[in-house]
């Protein structure tokens, strides 16, 4: 099934963040009075070192996904350049360099420094906590699980085809992180509010932008998994389920933060290609 997913080998090879606070806010309010009495409801009362408060600021998330920075990046120097990526990070990478910014190393230090940059504007403190850190990995594991349990549920109502195999453990586990990574960093971190934005600027209310912001993103999401020449065949089963993923992903980006998200994208792809 994790074909339907991320596939580290569907491709073939920041700047200053956007006010996030003030785009990504109306999609966090819609979420969180659909959710009154629960998580996000909570997570809204939270004192300021709570676990929920602590666990989205951008400093801990970039604590948290550095991780996934780490084994990506060191995992393709040790399989080599030339090795198959994520198609997130191909993009980013070719964006970069039809700026003229080609350096290799440049696209993991923009994300470092964009989610840094992001704790500054928010005035948030510098400080993190190791106990927080553990509870967002356990986190992670619960939402993946599940995201796999919707998909199971879904097999039930529509017929899944075989899933196609991928050689190497290792280089799979790589891909998986890159997923986790650069997919959110792509859709959720820089997409998602820009086209909240952009729908804001153009006259939208600002649930209607959330709303058409969420949808837009998490259509694009599911899209680019059929495009390049090593994008797949497309299948509506496929589309339909990661665009439903790709909404879990926003959601969780906007209510429990950058790190939450990417972590439980990473352990989702882990979950399902390799368990």
């Amino acid at each position: 099934m994790s074909r339907f997913f991320d596939d580290p080998h569907e491709a073939d090879n920041p700047a200053d963040p956007p006010a996030w606070s003030d785009d990504v806010a109306p999609l966090a309010d819609a979420v969180e009075t659909g959710a009154a009495n629960g998580g996000a409801e909570a997570e809204r009362a939270a004192p300021p070192d709570s676990y929920w408060s602590l666990s989205r600021t951008p400093l801990t998330s970039l604590v948290f996904a550095l991780p996934l920075v780490l084994a990506y990046e060191g995992g393709v120097l040790l399989l080599g350049r030339g090795s198959p990526r994520n198609g997130a990070d191909v993009w980013l990478r070719q964006l970069l360099d039809a700026l003229g910014f080609g350096a290799y190393f440049l696209l993991p230090a923009l994300t470092v420094l964009g989610l840094l940059a992001w704790h500054h504007i928010e005035h948030d403190r510098w400080h993190f906590s190791p106990a927080v850190l553990a509870g967002m990995a356990g986190e992670c594991v619960l939402w993946a699980a599940t995201l796999v349990g919707l998909a199971r549920l879904q097999d039930r109502l529509w017929p899944l085809a075989a899933a196609a195999g991928w050689d190497g453990i290792f280089a799979r586990l790589i891909g998986f992180c890159g997923a986790g990574l650069y997919e959110e960093v792509l859709f959720r971190l820089l997409l998602l509010p820009l086209l909240i934005w952009l729908c804001e600027r153009l006259g939208a209310a600002p649930v209607t932008a959330a709303i058409v912001g969420l949808v837009t993103s998490s259509l694009l999401f599911s899209a680019a998994h059929y495009v390049g020449p090593l994008g797949e065949h497309f299948e509506l089963y496929s589309f339909t389920f990661r665009t439903l993923a790709g909404m879990f992903f926003a959601i969780l980006f906007v209510v429990r933060g950058f790190g939450i998200a990417a972590g439980t994208h990473a352990v989702y792809d882990v979950l399902v290609g390799l368990v």
